[in-house]
């Protein structure tokens, strides 16, 4: 058979490069649509010579779209930010970034149109993170009424913000001051989301026009998911549960920094639970089995060890 020829929009990502890598597998011709394609050469290792493409394109750059999916058989769209960054914003991203990839998408008739959007995602949220997440649904199904929809809770892996940015945290601060600690989360493994976005890349009536609300196997409160966390790093802290109008006020000035730590905004997202809603399709209806937590952290947790893999357990 054919090759097909899959844009990815931000495939040099957490998800993205997995994403890649089994697209590559199945022998997908990929073409890589980035901002900075210096940033994404290290993708072209993952498949064969001349396999993987990487090529300029940008959201917010009608031109550069139509290029990147000219003669594309699909096109998938990771693109999405965790905190507003000039340029780089919720609006831009989420809502009309995605708007203008499944519009161009459409225009030059490419058939498949896979679109990651959040749990949670909803247009009435006091979140402008997820609010903008489910403008960006409609727009997006609005453009291509066939679109498949990802809905990932917190996704974790090697590369993740999650689990390793508190584990520095923990190896630094004597506490940790959480907002939200018993807020509950669906942590989902990178390689079983990359491997739901490939499977919709193919297409067909059990994907087209449906959205996919992707969680692991266990829900567990975030103090629950920092404890196992900090076993398998052996560094020990308590978890201080930081009320939420206090956590407001720092995140006032810590979203000031860059890269923040916090914002006001994943404050408003910590009030609510990010859980695959009963009754939602999700791993299971893409025939993929979630991995636990507990068969994947331990072989990254271990580079956050003070003494590493040599550390006496």
């Amino acid at each position: 058979m054919k090759s097909r020829l899959v844009t990815v929009f931000g495939g040099s990502g957490f998800i993205g490069r997995y994403v890649v890598e089994k697209l590559a597998a199945r022998g997908e011709m990929i073409r890589v649509a980035v901002r900075r394609p210096a940033d994404a050469l290290f993708l072209k290792p993952l498949g064969d010579l001349g396999q993987v493409q990487v090529m300029a394109a940008n959201l917010n750059n009608e031109a550069s779209i139509k290029r990147a999916v000219a003669g594309a058989d699909c096109a998938i769209n990771l693109v999405g930010v965790l905190f507003n960054d000039g340029g780089q914003s919720f609006q831009n991203l989420h809502e009309e970034g995605a708007a203008r990839a499944a519009r161009c998408a459409a225009d030059v008739g490419v058939k498949t149109f896979v679109h990651m959007s959040a749990l949670g995602a909803d247009q009435a949220s006091a979140s402008e993170y997820a609010r903008t997440k489910g403008r960006g649904e409609e727009a997006v199904l609005d453009a291509c009424p066939r679109a498949t929809i990802i809905r990932p809770s917190v996704v974790f892996g090697p590369e993740d913000g999650f689990y390793n940015r508190f584990a520095a945290l923990a190896a630094k601060l004597p506490v940790l001051p959480i907002p939200g600690a018993e807020t509950r989360f669906q942590p989902v493994y990178v390689r079983d989301v990359a491997e739901a976005i490939v499977r919709a890349s193919v297409g067909g009536r059990d994907v087209e026009g449906k959205a996919f609300s992707l969680g692991g196997p266990q829900a567990k409160t975030l103090r629950e998911l920092l404890e196992e966390m900090m076993a398998y790093t052996g560094i020990k802290r308590p978890i201080i549960n930081v009320p939420f109008g206090l956590a407001m006020l720092q995140a006032t000035f810590l979203g000031l920094l860059p890269n923040p730590p916090l914002t006001r905004d994943q404050v408003t997202l910590l009030r609510q639970d990010n859980v695959v809603p009963d009754g939602a399709e999700g791993l299971a209806a893409l025939g993929i089995t979630p991995t636990r937590i507990s068969a994947v952290l331990p072989t990254y947790m271990i580079h956050h060890k003070r003494h590493g893999q040599f550390k006496a357990s």
